[in-house]
């Protein structure tokens, strides 16, 4: 199997480029992003909610600890390299990030708590009552957007964002 890694990834040992920061919406594949990209940081200013930080090499990354993605579409009106590319002829979504929810979930282990579901627009995460017991959650992947809206609230970061290609690990 032939992988496609970055010159960033390889650097830092990742040879079969399964690490990946979390680019923008509609950011082409890693590999070419990081050539195509020239790091003018059009897309960090032009976020409202100010998702888009500056990263490694002065590339663009969203960080979600400060709120989720409403896919507004400004960073790519910005973007003026091709790093950020819509096809509109395609039903692909912006990115292939989904939320994850690990074992130590407080509703998982009997503490009330719905915050990520809650703030779910797309109602990926809900909560299935119990008799005796406190409501679980429930994640519909197929409903996920990946926006982050549901990492950025969990009190204990418990919920994880993930690329689709790659495990789901905590993410910043």
């Amino acid at each position: 199997m032939e992988h496609n890694v970055s010159r960033a990834q390889l650097l830092s040992g990742d040879v079969k480029g399964e690490k990946q920061p979390f680019r923008p919406p509609w950011a082409v594949a890693e590999v070419d992003f990081v050539e195509v990209c020239n790091g003018c940081g059009d897309c960090v200013t032009a976020c409202p909610d100010k998702l888009i930080i500056v990263g490694r090499g002065k590339l663009p990354r969203m960080d979600f600890s400060r709120g989720g993605c409403n896919f507004c579409e400004d960073c790519l009106s910005a973007c003026k390299t091709g790093a950020l590319v819509q096809d509109p002829e395609s039903a692909e979504p912006p990115w292939k990030i989904k939320a994850s929810i690990q074992p130590a979930c407080l509703s998982l282990n009997a503490v009330i708590c719905r915050s990520c579901g809650e703030v779910c627009d797309e109602r990926a995460i809900r909560f299935k009552l119990e008799l005796g017991g406190v409501a679980k959650p429930l994640l519909d992947t197929d409903l996920c957007t990946g926006c982050g809206a549901c990492f950025t609230v969990c009190p204990i970061r418990v919920v994880t964002l993930c690329s689709i290609n790659e495990p789901c690990v905590q993410a910043a």
